[in-house]
């Protein structure tokens, strides 16, 4: 190991503890690299080799490809572990297609062996599909939160950068895998060692599970006025029962009129535009993602008829909800 002079002095322990990256086809390169790295780093910055990992995949070959496109050649497959061992599911795109059979079972054999084990980016899903969450709080990335709510009712989701439910853990994805990291290792080996680590990433604003992933909405609309943001909010939290825009407006005190100028002024468009978009981009997930009918997709929607519901979507996005499920599902065969 390359000699470190800002060594920071942690005790050695009797054995490194061993994670076990087990990486899905279309693995989002950043969740898994960043945690890694943390773990690489933190070996460095003790000088001693607290952490060993080795990579897994399901592929006969050994070679898995990321979303990025690059290959990674794994140790190892889906081979029974040590009881000490850390298993870390890699998700990304089409983490669907990626959660075979022979993963699920595999993953429930370990886990009634007593291993840890986490889920990063979309892998909640793998994790929920094998019963390992039932009754657990966990996160999964933002994107794919609507879905998940519709299909595991036995998880509490939460909107959290991550997760640890006892022998569980969850990200969100993106760099929230450094997060998680630096808590383990803070935990294990002090924080003086974690906050070294999160220096030499030039991570500079470590994040806790009491965090949320998303950024507020004053961030992501770029406009810092309270009431837009309040009104919002309310959209986002009531899709399946969508709130008139003249309750809306009289919740945060003031006028539908002054409402309507004030998105007109800051969003170019009316609020009920604006929360028929929010509704279809929900749509379209649950679409992309899920199983449900497209009927049930409306419904969750706050789409009282489908006709009406095909009508708006093919307005928005210049198909109809069938077709597009029927593309994602020839992207999904390929």
């Amino acid at each position: 190991m390359q000699p470190n002079p800002k060594t920071v002095p942690v005790e050695a322990p009797k054995a490194p503890r061993r994670f076990v990256f087990v990486l899905l086809d279309n693995f989002t390169l950043v969740s898994f690299s960043a945690a890694v790295d943390s773990l690489r780093i933190a070996n460095r910055m003790s000088g001693l080799t607290l952490y060993e990992w080795k990579l897994a995949g399901e592929p006969e070959d050994g070679r898995v490809s990321c979303s990025a496109g690059a290959v990674f050649q794994t140790d190892m497959g889906l081979d029974e572990l040590n009881r000490d061992d850390t298993l870390v599911i890699c998700g990304g795109a089409d983490v669907q297609r990626a959660t075979t059979k022979r993963l699920l079972n595999w993953l429930r054999r370990e886990a009634r062996r007593g291993l840890k084990i986490g889920g990063l980016c979309t892998a909640a899903y793998v994790m929920a599909r094998a019963g390992l969450l039932d009754g657990k709080r966990a996160t999964t990335h933002w994107e794919n939160h609507d879905s998940f709510i519709e299909e595991f009712d036995e998880v509490e989701l939460t909107k959290s950068v991550f997760v640890v439910d006892g022998a569980r853990m969850t990200t969100a994805g993106g760099t929230s895998s450094i997060d998680l990291f630096l808590k383990i290792i803070a935990d294990e080996h002090g924080e003086k060692l974690a906050n070294a680590v999160a220096d030499q990433l030039i991570y500079s604003s470590i994040r806790t599970d009491q965090d949320t992933q998303r950024l507020s909405v004053p961030t992501r609309i770029g406009v810092r006025h309270p009431k837009l943001s309040q009104v919002i909010q309310m959209m986002e939290a009531n899709i399946e029962e969508p709130i008139s825009p003249s309750v809306l407006a009289r919740d945060v005190g003031m006028s539908t009129r002054q409402l309507e100028r004030l998105f007109r002024r800051y969003l170019n468009r009316s609020p009920k535009r604006y929360y028929m978009e929010l509704r279809l981009q929900k749509a379209r997930n649950l679409l992309m993602q899920t199983d449900m009918t497209v009927i049930n997709v409306a419904l969750a929607c706050g789409f009282a008829s489908p006709s009406h519901f095909s009508k708006c979507y093919r307005a928005h996005y210049n198909t109809t909800p069938y077709r597009e499920r029927g593309a994602q599902a020839a992207r999904l065969s390929v």
